[in-house]
């Protein structure tokens, strides 16, 4: 009896030691798969990850000036000028109105025209043109005509005091005053005169 129970109790040992051996490898092969699952499945490439983080900084950048970009106001675009790429002036221009418009002949005379003032020692030398939008009937008539109306603009300034050309407000009653005698003799030579305007080139007074 006393073989049988130490025979026993050397199985139960020999037991023992297994089911612990066969427990610690259990254990060992569960706490492998778990590290695997948990650590092992996401092993990323490490360039991987460092070119990520480049593009995602590469994106924010370059969509950082598009949010802070606004739109023109139209006083800017209407302004003296807008900085350009390189820090210049880009300047704005207006654009010109599409109006009808008549073309304006002119004709100067030639030479100067003296003339004494009335009752004055002085005189007045000065330089005319005239013009028209009319056509170039009129200038050629001016030009066909140029001595009889040159007559007619010293008989015209030989009527005016020196204090009658003073300031601009007497030079243009003059120019006024040899455009209508201007027109007065084309009238009467060729039936029309046309002349509209008489600018003074030049004007002395001494």
């Amino acid at each position: 009896m006393a073989d049988e129970a130490e025979e026993n109790g050397k199985k139960s040992n020999v037991l023992l030691i297994a089911l612990i051996a066969v427990g610690g490898l259990l254990l060992l092969v569960v706490g492998l798969l778990v590290g695997y699952f948990l650590f092992g499945g996401n092993n990323a490439d490490p360039s991987a990850e460092v070119e990520q983080i480049i593009q995602r900084q590469d994106t924010s950048q370059s969509a950082a000036p598009t949010e802070a970009e606004e739109p023109e106001s139209e006083e800017g675009a209407e302004g003296e000028g807008a900085e350009g790429e390189e820090g210049g002036i880009s300047k704005n221009v207006k654009a010109v109105p599409d109006v009808e418009t008549f073309q304006t002949t002119y004709y100067e005379f030639s030479g100067n025209l003296t003339t004494n003032l009335k009752n004055s020692r002085k005189f007045l030398q000065v330089s005319i043109g005239v013009s028209t939008q009319y056509d170039d009937t009129v200038m050629a008539n001016v030009d066909t005509h140029q001595v009889a109306l040159r007559s007619e603009i010293l008989g015209i300034m030989s009527e005016f005091t020196a204090e009658d050309i003073q300031g601009i407000e007497g030079r243009n009653k003059l120019a006024l005053a040899i455009r209508d005698a201007i027109n007065a003799k084309l009238e009467e030579v060729e039936g029309f005169g046309g002349v509209e305007h008489v600018h003074f080139t030049s004007f002395v007074l001494q």
